[in-house]
């Protein structure tokens, strides 16, 4: 279970804090389900994935997490200066899989299809090599949860089938929160829904009944 508990976040700009992107957030989020977040664009939904994920630290508030969940998938740290590889083995060794490195790396290697970039500085990566990257890492290491921020959208045609792909084996063997503004993807790959909707998020059991509940709010039929 993932417990959300009384959840704030803000950012301090260059004028001091700015307004609360989310305010007294409180769910509890099963582990074994997955599950679709929607809502309007600015309502919050990429800053609660983040705070989900451990990348980002509420201003107010807590979130439990009694399960090893994922950062947003995509979304990992990556050090300009280090190559491809060199960036995978610190993720992996972090992560405790040292004795596994050489097949976790193949994985990425494969999976990324990085080719001899993959022994290149991140910095010198187009932000589709960077993405293959990414998401690489994400799946190489094992998680209860993944999350996943529009992650399918990225990279060529070939590579989003690859991704689609990659999405049907998560589904089958650990829990998955995801955004995303396409309604086939969240209905092939969910069955729970959240809706992030005027700073109040609200459990539906079927994504179906999430997405008409989203679109009611829109006055979309």
């Amino acid at each position: 279970m993932i417990v959300v508990k009384d959840l704030y976040k803000r950012y301090r700009t260059s004028h001091g804090y700015g307004d609360w992107v989310l305010r007294g957030l409180s769910i509890d989020i099963p582990t074994d389900v997955n599950i679709g977040l929607v809502g309007r664009n600015g309502a919050g939904k990429s800053t609660l994935l983040r705070l989900i994920g451990g990348v980002d630290s509420p201003s107010k508030g807590t979130v439990e997490r009694n399960c090893r969940v994922s950062w947003p998938m995509g979304q990992s740290g990556l050090q300009g200066s280090l190559t491809g590889r060199q960036n995978a083995k610190f993720i992996c060794r972090i992560h405790g899989f040292a004795e596994e490195l050489e097949s976790r790396l193949a994985y990425i290697q494969d999976f990324s299809e990085l080719g001899k970039a993959f022994d290149e500085p991140v910095r010198t990566y187009s932000s589709g090599m960077r993405a293959r990257l990414q998401f690489g890492l994400s799946l190489a290491i094992d998680f209860d949860v993944y999350i996943s921020d529009e992650m399918t959208a990225a990279g060529d045609v070939l590579f989003k089938k690859k991704s689609l792909e990659a999405f049907e084996n998560l589904a089958g063997r650990a829990g998955l929160i995801m955004v995303s503004h396409n309604e086939k993807v969240l209905m092939d790959f969910c069955t729970a829904g959240i809706c992030l909707i005027d700073g109040k998020l609200q459990w539906f059991d079927e994504i179906g009944e999430a997405l008409d509940y989203y679109k009611g709010s829109l006055n979309i039929t």
